[in-house]
């Protein structure tokens, strides 16, 4: 695999700094049962790395002390981490939202029986990767067999209430490009799922979310491999705007990685740039509060045109929508 961050680190990216930390977003692991070809964490079935129950524990102790409101759980496939419900329960517990950033066909493995029922009972939010509403593209980019696994697991979550009106179980779905492109205008891809999903299929969902692929891991690499990498950087400087400064996700999330150490965001983790805390060292879950980060500058590379380009790019879909 070509690596990315050689080829990111000079950068003119505007200077920015943290505001008040509002969610904890924490990768139990890079094991999933998919293979996704955007997929910048370059999980898969075959990698090992999975969130030790210690380090679950660290993060329960920063909740108990720290002001997060959410915590958003991914991976990989989070299911998949043995403490996945533990850290789930006791964050409710809290009185703190909970995220899962579902896969969709986890759902449907060995071992997963009555997931979705767990994460109803637990009132956790869904933000579920469906990358196209076509059966050959969802395929393509994910693997066959994805696309009918996905509606069934959808199906399922529809029975449980997820995505249904006045259920109060929120159901986002995700969309990425299938290649060096920008996603097209949120709300009308929206309408475009939306009308696909309930005549076809019976689907029901609240929100869709548009995601600017990344130039890092496995995509990166293929737009290495390709020669096209540069001309996808040339678009996302250029797509750059101004105003989605004020609200990249970076500047109020906390990123941990599976072994507790501290990013500003996924994608840095993904590069491994961590955090930067004059005196902390390599900050990890442990060593740090949240009065730490008050004020901090945010490090920044080329990949970050990624969260500014065109109508903008976080966890959250499309910037100020």
């Amino acid at each position: 695999m070509h690596a990315t961050l050689p080829l990111l680190l000079e950068t003119d990216f505007p200077a920015i700094r943290r505001g008040p930390l509002e969610t904890l977003q924490v990768n139990l692991g890079y094991q999933c049962n998919q293979s996704c070809l955007h997929c910048h964490v370059n999980a898969g079935p075959r990698r090992t790395e999975v969130m030790s129950a210690e380090i679950v524990q660290a993060v329960i102790r920063f909740l108990e002390n720290s002001p997060v409101r959410t915590l958003d759980l991914t991976g990989g496939a989070p299911e998949l981490n043995p403490s996945f419900r533990h850290l789930v329960r006791t964050a409710r517990e809290l009185d703190i939202a909970v995220i899962d950033r579902c896969n969709l066909t986890i759902l449907l493995e060995p071992g997963q029986a009555g997931t979705d029922r767990f994460l109803a009972d637990n009132q956790v939010k869904i933000v579920a990767s469906l990358p196209c509403y076509i059966k050959d593209n969802v395929d393509t980019q994910r693997g066959n067999g994805t696309f009918t696994g996905s509606i069934e697991a959808l199906r399922r979550l529809n029975h449980r209430g997820y995505g249904m009106p006045g259920s109060g179980l929120e159901l986002d779905l995700v969309y990425n490009p299938q290649g060096p492109v920008l996603p097209p205008p949120q709300q009308a891809l929206e309408q475009d799922y939306r009308h696909h999903l309930e005549t076809h299929y019976d689907i029901h969902f609240n929100r869709l979310r548009t995601l600017t692929n990344m130039p890092i891991k496995r995509f990166g690499s293929t737009l290495v491999s390709q020669g096209r990498f540069e001309e996808y950087m040339d678009l996302l400087r250029s797509s750059h705007r101004e105003s989605n400064l004020a609200n990249v996700m970076c500047r109020t999330l906390l990123s941990v990685d599976w072994e507790g150490y501290l990013y500003d965001c996924d994608f840095n983790q993904m590069l491994d740039m961590p955090l930067q805390l004059g005196g902390h060292g390599r900050p990890h879950i442990t060593s740090i509060t949240a009065d730490d980060l008050a004020d901090k500058a945010i490090r920044v590379a080329d990949h970050c045109y990624g969260c500014t380009a065109g109508q903008g790019s976080s966890c959250s879909g499309a910037l100020g929508t």
